[in-house]
């Protein structure tokens, strides 16, 4: 079985870097890998652990106090960060982050390919190389490629399911209990995610173990319960960070909705075959070989008809189930998934391998079989033909793919059924079969799979957002971000040019971008309602380059960059990095009144001076003009605002004109449109917003009111676009200067911050209420002087605690709602298993050992 597991192991990491090979992507080329969210969140993340592995990240394990000006981090850990393989990027330099999370990929495949290659001879006995061949087909699946390659999380799915069929095994025979616990725990620890499906998968996978095994109902029913009660233990021990997790998601933006709409069948059997790829259809690629022996089992007559029929119908319902609402939500938790709606198909994968390894290790499927299974392929080829998916590069994989499959496994029939080849005795004739069809089958599945590899690799870069891997860019910013940084006594945010969408996790600093599944929905709702621009439908924040929300968030540093240069469709120059500083209060500051009052209203510009606490806009009357010189038409209560089309000529375009006091800076606040705006002869400003909802734009200044006051923003959308009644702001800066300091002068005279606690020094007789500047989430807990400390209040979003002059020190400590009842369960989770142990040990020490008399 080790053997077997290396070979499985071997053939998955040398598939898998000659892909990155042949499409010249990292590390292997110049083409970046970092696709979507692995640039945007998986290399952030463990960017930011490398840096509290080595003591140098602001926070801990509770609090990210980097992103979203304050965030609770034991949830993104759990989800982003909770496999021991992320562990790894302790022993990599820091700059060499995107290497790091390239071999923790590789090593999570490599993995899955070694432990589903031990389940199948834990299955069924067989030949070992191809229990290896077929691990590394399950570990090398379409899924695997095509999806989780560049959402490594994930990969902590593709390990769970046969290690949690492997506990199932050891529950059926009662073996293992202890040993079957940790692995539920840790495959739920790693991702709970898919390891929620991959534990529906192996208990699919256990049931008809169960049924197939002929035991008495007394002994069915007892492996049954072994095998619930190994589940429940292993996710109680596991429920300090499921519980976590749980609550953060139910705290989380609720981001977008949507209806499952299942593939059409064409395009559903197409994703079986090599190089195809799409975003949307479930990838169950799992190589040649292991299609035509699942293919071929129903018409083996080696196999019993039970087995057979059994895992022919398990396969098949799991495949209906994909297609079908209901049954697609019990896959997913009940939750519609945001993105990809079939990330259950590796449990389809790995059950397509374990019917191929059950064709294979009752002997080798005959001519019958054989014929049947090329005749079923040949189908599925014919329909899949009419899909999209289908493209011309595939037939000539498919067909070398297909005649090394079949060829290979005609051959390993031939040396059971005894054929002999002239001129070799018997031991060289088995001896030079046997090595024939391990060069077609291992051959054939490495050539395909680096194909398949090699096509998705090149199709996501077509496909998706990408972004570069760590370079010159990040360590500028890194570098000019240290000198700058002051916190806590103020932050520094990396800046509005962002290069991904966690900037303060690549490159350092603290702000208000933060891009995760768990962004909470009071930080979303506040800076959305102070102008901020979003992507991922509320999920990922930007920076807001605005000097009131900065006196607001303490951000006395701004980083300002070039546009990235790997982003090549933005306007390019190559200014260098610079920082601007801004006198602002101290984290925590004192407003007179208590933290109620008026909710935020529809103007960013008046919400951003309900928590300044002074008028500093004026927000003038709009006039806007078409390109005709008309009004437009406004909107519907469903879509408000003035509606611009993108229709328009160099010479004349739809323009806004108002009037604000001169030398007042302007601000334009469109969340909804997408274009260019332009102030006189000043420089365009740049707003991304899409028309279904996923993306919104961030206020941007514009310049200076010119001294006749009258001012012309020219507009110049790039598509049919919205603008808000009150969209212009003029700043007054000199008054936002007097509230700063204000402010400043009122705030906290010292402020010391650790993983989840804030204290600071205040004024004596300081009233009203104290602001922390930082989102009030679930879990803060805060107390003046000795007083027993109580949940925290909310002003605007905002953390607040009431103030009677008392009082010169405040403390505020964060709890992660559902710690607490996540280490009571896996308390008594751990006290079960130690009892069940020890009576388990008892048992066995009384039970009467073998007669020792003749």
């Amino acid at each position: 079985m080790p053997t077997a597991a290396l070979l499985a192991a071997l053939i998955t990491v040398t598939a898998f870097c000659a892909a990155d090979t042949v499409a010249r992507s990292y590390p292997f080329g110049p083409r970046t890998r970092s696709v979507n969210d692995l640039g945007n969140q998986y290399v952030p993340f463990h960017a930011h652990l490398w840096d509290l592995l080595h003591g140098r990240g602001d926070g801990g394990l509770l609090v990210n106090w980097q992103s979203g000006y304050g965030s609770s981090f034991l949830p993104d850990l759990g989800t982003y960060l909770g496999s021991p393989f992320a562990l790894l990027v302790a022993v990599f330099p820091r700059d060499e982050i995107d290497l790091a999370v390239y071999v923790i990929t590789v090593l999570k495949t490599a993995t899955a390919a070694a432990v589903m290659t031990c389940l199948l001879l834990a299955l069924r006995p067989g030949r070992w190389w191809v229990a290896g061949l077929l691990g590394a087909s399950y570990a090398l699946c379409g899924w695997s490629l095509a999806v989780a390659s560049y959402n490594p999380m994930w990969l902590d799915g593709l390990v769970a399911l046969p290690l949690l069929c492997l506990a199932g095994e050891w529950a059926l025979r009662g073996r293992r209990p202890l040993l079957g616990v940790l692995v539920v725990a840790l495959a739920w620890t790693a991702n709970f995610y898919t390891a929620y499906m991959a534990t529906l998968g192996a208990g699919l996978v256990l049931l008809l173990r169960l049924l197939l095994a002929g035991l008495p109902r007394r002994r069915a029913l007892a492996a049954a319960g072994r095998a619930v009660l190994t589940v429940a233990l292993g996710v109680g021990l596991a429920a300090p960070l499921v519980v976590v997790i749980f609550f953060g998601t139910r705290d989380a933006y609720p981001g977008r909705e949507g209806d499952f709409v299942p593939v059409a069948t064409q395009d559903l059997l197409a994703r079986l075959l090599p190089t195809t790829y799409s975003y949307g259809s479930p990838a169950v690629y799992v190589g040649l070989t292991a299609l035509v022996l699942a293919l071929a089992l129903p018409f083996h007559r080696a196999v019993p008809r039970p087995v057979r029929a059994g895992w022919t119908l398990l396969v098949a319902g799991v495949l209906l189930s994909m297609q079908w609402a209901p049954t697609q939500l019990v896959w997913h938790a009940f939750a519609t998934p945001q993105g990809s709606q079939y990330r259950q198909a590796f449990v389809l994968c790995g059950l397509l391998v374990i019917a191929a390894w059950h064709a294979l290790a009752y002997g080798p499927p005959d001519r019958r079989a054989l014929a049947a299974a090329a005749g079923l392929l040949a189908l599925i080829v014919a329909v899949a033909s009419r899909s999209i998916l289908v493209r011309p590069y595939i037939w000539p994989v498919l067909l070398l793919a297909a005649a090394g499959a079949l060829a290979g496994l005609a051959l390993l029939w031939l040396l059971r059924s005894g054929a002999t080849v002239p001129g070799l005795r018997v031991g060289r004739r088995r001896t030079a079969l046997t090595a024939l069809a391990a060069v077609l089958l291992v051959g054939g599945q490495l050539g395909e799979t680096v194909a398949t590899s090699a096509v998705d690799t090149r199709k996501r870069l077509s496909h998706m957002d990408d972004y570069a891997p760590w370079g010159e860019r990040q360590q500028r910013q890194a570098d000019v971000i240290a000198r700058a940084d002051g916190w806590p006594r103020y932050r520094t945010d990396p800046g509005r040019e962002q290069t991904v969408s966690n900037d303060p996790l690549l490159v350092g600093g603290q702000g208000a971008q933060y891009y995760s599944s768990l962004t909470s929905d009071v930080l979303s709702r506040t800076l959305t309602a102070l102008g901020d621009g979003w992507t991922s439908h509320g999920r990922s924040l930007q920076s807001l380059d605005n000097p009131v929300t900065d006196v607001i968030f303490s951000v006395g540093a701004r980083v300002h960059s070039p546009p990235d240069p790997h982003q090549t469709w933005l306007p390019q120059h190559n200014a260098p990095v610079t920082v601007s500083r801004q006198s602002v209060p101290p984290l925590v500051t004192v407003h007179p009144g208590g933290s109620g009052g008026a909710g935020f209203g529809p103007s960013p510009y008046r919400n951003q001076e309900l928590m300044l606490g002074a008028r500093v806009y004026t927000v003038p009357r709009l006039t806007v003009r078409t390109v005709t010189g008309k009004p437009p038409r406004q909107g519907d209560a469903r879509h408000p605002g003035l509606l611009i089309t993108a229709a328009g000529t160099d010479v004349r375009k739809p323009a806004i004109t108002a009037s604000c006091p001169a030398g007042e800076d302007v601000y334009l606040w469109a969340p909804h449109y997408s274009g260019t705006a332009r102030l006189a002869d000043g420089e365009a400003a740049q707003f991304r917003s899409d028309a279904v909802g996923a993306k919104i734009a961030v206020m941007r200044r514009l310049g200076t009111v010119p001294a006749s006051g009258r001012l012309r923003i020219e507009l110049s959308p790039d598509r049919n676009s919205r603008v808000p009644d009150r969209a212009v702001g003029c700043l007054d800066t000199a008054r936002l200067r007097t509230a700063a300091a204000q402010l400043e002068a009122t705030g906290a005279t010292k402020v010391t911050v650790s993983d989840a606690t804030l204290h600071a020094e205040l004024p004596a007789g300081s009233k009203g209420t104290a602001v922390v500047a930082a989102p009030r989430i679930a879990g803060w807990r805060c107390a003046t002087g000795d007083a027993p400390a109580t949940p925290a209040e909310s002003r605007h979003g905002l953390i607040a605690i009431p103030l009677d002059g008392s009082s010169t020190s405040l403390t505020c400590t964060f709890h992660p709602p559902g710690l607490r009842l996540g280490g009571a369960v896996g308390a008594a989770s751990l006290l079960a298993l130690i009892l069940l142990g020890t009576l388990t040990a008892v048992r066995r020490r009384r039970a009467p050992g073998p007669s020792t008399t003749a």
